[in-house]
């Protein structure tokens, strides 16, 4: 199965607050497009293990609030924050996903809906480049703070599916993630950083 839509970030945590006080960054400039990918093994009638992974991430062009350099020119940085989930779902079917005609043919239902739970692991990266402010002596300066790594995820999912053929089927998902990282050396002194968020997405599921 093979899905596109938008993740919402949460974006509920220290470090995206300090960013959007100072930055001119809001919090919705944190949520994306996603791309994601599954596979599905069927365990009873209804039921199916899914194997998943997605690719969420943004970049952003910002500029320091209310300050200006020595040049009186904006003092500007790039942000970036990704979020690559590697996850692990029991899928359940609401309703029988098609029946049986003999031995050999199997005729899928127009439309079956699905919930889901399951967990695994994220892979972020929360990355600030450009020129800075140090608010003690206001000079200013060039540095790059980066964090990323693993970090433990879990998530609830439900669905639909229309079928489009005996193998073809279109597919709709909202998915809530839940996860927080702690930050780098770069970012030391905030707590940890939240990546938790609400997908949306569409896509074409193909039966093997």
């Amino acid at each position: 199965m093979l899905r596109g839509g938008w993740a919402l970030a949460s974006a509920g945590s220290d470090i995206f607050s300090f960013t959007t006080d100072n930055l001119t960054l809001n919090r919705r400039d944190f949520s994306s497009p996603t791309i994601a990918a599954d596979l599905a093994f069927t365990l009873a009638s209804r039921t199916d293990l899914v194997v998943s992974t997605a690719y969420e991430g943004m970049r952003r062009r910002s500029e320091f609030r209310g300050f200006i350099d020595n040049n009186d020119q904006p003092i500007e940085q790039n942000t970036q924050f990704i979020r690559v989930p590697v996850t692990m779902s029991v899928k359940q079917y609401l309703t029988a996903r098609g029946r049986s005609i003999g031995q050999l043919a199997w005729i899928p239902s127009r439309f079956s809906a699905y919930v889901g739970a399951g967990g695994g692991a994220t892979w972020y990266r929360f990355q600030q480049e450009g020129d800075w402010i140090d608010f003690k002596t206001n000079d200013v300066f060039s540095a790059l703070m980066k964090s990323d790594g693993w970090t433990p995820t879990m998530h609830l999912l439900a669905g639909a599916e229309w079928s489009l053929s005996a193998r073809m089927s279109a597919v709709t998902e909202a998915r809530y993630e839940r996860s927080h990282a702690t930050l780098g050396q770069d970012f030391s002194g905030f707590a940890p950083i939240d990546l938790s968020g609400f997908s949306t997405t569409a896509g074409i599921a193909v039966r093997f």
